[in-house]
């Protein structure tokens, strides 16, 4: 497989992350009195995120890249590569987790899962 090609798939993977989380917000929510959960605001909220994580792998290249690599890895060494990664560059790891944190909120607060099946694994590598 070409290296170009190898890039175009792990792009389309992250892609499939940051847009499956996009599409998981239109899971209708149930309510909760911390956090707005209808259905405007948990799209809204779950637009942002993907805006924001989005920019920042555009922003941050070697943190777009260690996610494409992973992309194309078993599980199992997708979240060593995303570890070993987080464990040397903290403030990025740190950074990326807080613009993901909103989802983990939605999802403990709203009783919505707002992030696909297949990738709750990869999500959970960030928040912990």
């Amino acid at each position: 497989m070409t290296s170009g090609l190898t890039r175009r798939i792990a792009r389309a993977s992250i892609g499939s992350l940051v847009g499956g989380i996009a599409l998981a917000g239109l899971v209708a929510p149930t309510a909760s009195a911390d956090t707005d959960c209808s259905p405007a605001a948990v799209d809204s909220s779950v637009a942002t995120v993907t805006q924001q994580a989005r920019a920042y792998l555009n922003a941050n290249p070697p943190a777009n890249e260690v996610l494409m690599t992973a992309a194309l890895q078993p599980r199992q060494q997708a979240a060593q590569t995303i570890a070993a990664y987080a464990d040397s560059n903290p403030q990025q790891y740190a950074d990326f987790k807080a613009i993901l944190s909103p989802l983990s909120t939605l999802q403990s607060q709203c009783g919505v899962s707002v992030v696909p099946a297949e990738y709750q694994w990869a999500f959970s590598q960030f928040i912990g």
